[in-house]
């Protein structure tokens, strides 16, 4: 299995989808709360280039955010990501 970082604050609605639907697949994951600590933001930032949370990697992959984390779940990709075929 792929190992899964979610970057994330406290109060995000698209934060708790995206963990709601990795917690249904029964997907672990590492949570970073980016909310208290500017160093944990800029990482995620330097890593994504975004500043919006959440942002999601698959191993060293960047999958972008709560949308996206779905439209791979929609098209059947986010399982291939899990299991580490590319």
């Amino acid at each position: 299995m792929s190992r899964v970082t979610v970057y994330t604050t406290g109060w995000c609605p698209y934060c708790e989808r995206a963990l709601g639907l990795l917690a249904r697949k029964g997907v672990q994951f590492d949570e970073i709360k980016v909310d208290e600590d500017m160093k944990l933001r800029e990482e995620m930032h330097t890593r994504s280039g975004r500043r919006t949370v959440p942002q999601i990697f698959i191993d060293d992959r960047h999958i972008g955010g709560c949308e996206d984390l779905f439209a791979l779940e929609g098209s059947g990709e986010l399982d291939r990501l899990l299991q580490g075929v590319r």
